[in-house]
C-alpha cells in the first residue's frame, strides 16, 4: 500500500536512458513510496541547466519537500550549476567513475555521449537480432534456424513473442518462438523443422488459470480461451517437452526481464558444456 509520494528528476546530458534505468532500479527498493518522474535529457548547456535548476525550485516549492535529482552528467561546469538548487543529488556518473580512475590509474575521456559512440556496433547487432526474431516470429519461418542462438517452444499466449524481442533488444540474441499447437499434441512429438535445433530450443509454461486470462482479453468466450482447454494444452506441452528433454521455465509469476535473464543464463551453461565436451 503506498503511503507517500516523491518527485523524482532525471537529467542528462545525453538520453537519460542509464540515468532512469539505474535510477529506477533503486526505487523499486521503496515500494511504499509513489514516485512521479520528470525528465530533462540532453542537458547539455548552462541555458538548459538554469531551466532544470528553476524547475527543481518549482517542484520543491509545490511539493513543500526537496525533488531527488537522479543524473548523469559529464560536464562538471553543468552539474556545479544544477546543484545551487534545494534537491537531493544522485550523479551515477560521480559515483562510479572517480572509482575506477583511481583503480584503472587513468582519467577518463569524460566525452558526452562517448557510451553510445563505442556500442555502435552492438547497437547493430541488436538491430539484426530484431529483425531475426520478428522474422521468426510464431513458427512464421523455419529458414536460417541455424543462426539461431535460441528458440523458444511453447503454447500460444504463454509469452514467447515479448521474451524473444527482449532477448534481441536487449541482449542482441538471435531469438526465434514456435507455438505449440494441437496438432504438435496429436503427433506426440516436435515439428520436423525444429528437430535438427534441439540444443537451442528452450520452453515457456505458464499457470493455466494466467493463460485463461490472458486468452479470455484475445478471444472472449472461445474454445480457445476456455480455462479446460488451457489445462489440456498446458499439460500437454509440458509432457511433450519432457518427453523431448526440452528445459523449460514457468513465466507463471516472473516478468519478460527475469525471464530473459534466466534464458540467457541457461543458454550461456548449455554453450559452456558444448565447449567442455
Amino acid at each position: 500500500m503506498k503511503t507517500a509520494s516523491r518527485t523524482i528528476v532525471f537529467i542528462s546530458d545525453g538520453t537519460g536512458i542509464t540515468a532512469e534505468t539505474l535510477g529506477n532500479g533503486l526505487l523499486s527498493q521503496f515500494e511504499s513510496i509513489e514516485f512521479a518522474h520528470v525528465r530533462y535529457p540532453f542537458t547539455d548547456s548552462m541555458e538548459k541547466a538554469d531551466v532544470c535548476l528553476q524547475r527543481i525550485t518549482e517542484i520543491g516549492r509545490k511539493d513543500g519537500q526537496r525533488p531527488v535529482v537522479i543524473m548523469t552528467m559529464m560536464d562538471g561546469g553543468i552539474a556545479a550549476r544544477l546543484r545551487q538548487a534545494d534537491a537531493l543529488f544522485l550523479d551515477l556518473f560521480e559515483a562510479f567513475i572517480a572509482p575506477l580512475e583511481q583503480e584503472l590509474g587513468q582519467r577518463s575521456t569524460h566525452s558526452v555521449g562517448r557510451s553510445h559512440s563505442q556500442e555502435n556496433r552492438e547497437y547493430a547487432n541488436r538491430i539484426a537480432a530484431m529483425n531475426f526474431a520478428l522474422a521468426h516470429d510464431d513458427g512464421v519461418s523455419a529458414a536460417d534456424l541455424k543462426n539461431a542462438d535460441v528458440i523458444l517452444v511453447g503454447v500460444s499466449r504463454s509469452g514467447k513473442t515479448p521474451t524473444s524481442l527482449y532477448l534481441s533488444l536487449q541482449f542482441g540474441l538471435k531469438a526465434a518462438n514456435y507455438p505449440l499447437i494441437p496438432e504438435d499434441f496429436e503427433r506426440d512429438r516436435l515439428p520436423d523443422s525444429l528437430l535438427p535445433y534441439r540444443d537451442k530450443l528452450f520452453g515457456l509454461t505458464i499457470a493455466p488459470e494466467q493463460l485463461h486470462r490472458i486468452r479470455e482479453e484475445r478471444r472472449p468466450n472461445s474454445q480457445y480461451a476456455s480455462l479446460a482447454n488451457c489445462r489440456a494444452e498446458v499439460a500437454a506441452a509440458e509432457s511433450l517437452m519432457r518427453r523431448a528433454g526440452i528445459d523449460w521455465l514457468d513465466m507463471t509469476s516472473r516478468s519478460i526481464e527475469e525471464m530473459a535473464v534466466h534464458l540467457l543464463q541457461a543458454i550461456n551453461v548449455k554453450r559452456q558444456l558444448t565447449i567442455d565436451n
